[in-house]
């Protein structure tokens, strides 16, 4: 009699019967699961809200940094690291295509939390100023190649460049009614401006005042849909290389124990 019938009927479950587990067991084991899921939604949301303030940093804190060059050109390029490296592992091992998706959830998620509680309860910002880019759309996207295409290379040349030609479009909705121009002082201005100007925080760049009067400009005046291409430009290329990133940590190593000895167990070498 197997173990998994002796311990509670479970022989009818193959899964279980498999693993040798009896009910109770495999419930233990379904639970563990769950906390070892959570610890690494915890894990994801911190870890990427940290590599992105880093990167994208200021173009995403302040209203008034999100002109019409820089930010779209850095904000989808350093958001796209976290998703390419965590499709790899949930669509290799689990076929789940999603990974985008969590990626930019959990992002979402660690960016409000900072924004409302930092931000605005902490220093008194008003929302108007602070409010995170939307990434959902892209990640969505990306996602919707892999799932169709079904190949890495695939979401790379589409998927990738659609998550940063989506970014600005995204955005333009919410973004919109801060460029409109008002007059303060004599002066025409933007409403992004005018928040900032009423909000003054330390080493506001004077460069984004002059964003219109660019090199970019010489393209033909559009020098959001240029910053726009050449970000999914490198949106490509970041795929490609976080998508090996996930390879390389996702790769199984087996260490023998030292301390199997000490613990009752039997070392690989005895078995």
């Amino acid at each position: 009699m197997s173990s998994a019938t002796a311990g509670g009927g479970a022989a009818e479950d193959p899964v279980i019967a498999a693993a040798g587990l009896t009910r109770a067991g495999a419930k233990v084991s379904r639970n563990f699961d769950w906390v070892i899921v959570l610890i690494a939604l915890f894990l994801i949301t911190g870890a990427f809200h940290l590599h992105y303030m880093l990167l994208a940093g200021d173009w995403d804190f302040w209203v008034d940094w999100k002109d019409r060059q820089f930010w779209p050109t850095v904000a989808p390029a350093a958001a796209i690291c976290f998703p390419a490296a965590v499709q790899y592992f949930l669509w290799t091992f689990f076929r789940v295509p999603f990974g985008a998706t969590l990626c930019i959830v959990a992002l979402m998620l660690g960016e409000w939390i900072n924004r409302v509680l930092g931000f605005h309860l902490w220093a008194r910002f008003p929302y108007s100023l602070i409010w995170p880019s939307l990434l959902i759309p892209s990640a969505l996207f990306l996602d919707a190649v892999l799932l169709l295409t079904r190949n890495w290379l695939m979401t790379a040349i589409f998927g990738a460049w659609g998550f940063g030609l989506l970014f600005y479009p995204s955005n333009w909705v919410m973004l919109a009614a801060y460029h409109l121009p008002v007059e303060h002082m004599g002066e025409t201005t933007s409403v992004a401006d005018m928040v900032g100007y009423a909000f003054p925080r330390s080493a506001t760049p004077e460069y984004l005042r002059f964003i219109e009067r660019g090199t970019l400009r010489t393209f033909g005046g559009h020098s959001s849909a240029v910053s726009a291409f050449f970000s999914a430009f490198l949106c490509m290329v970041i795929y490609i290389g976080w998508w090996f990133i996930g390879w390389a940590f996702s790769k199984m190593i087996w260490v023998a124990n030292p301390l199997a000895g000490y613990m009752g167990l039997k070392s690989p070498q005895q078995s």
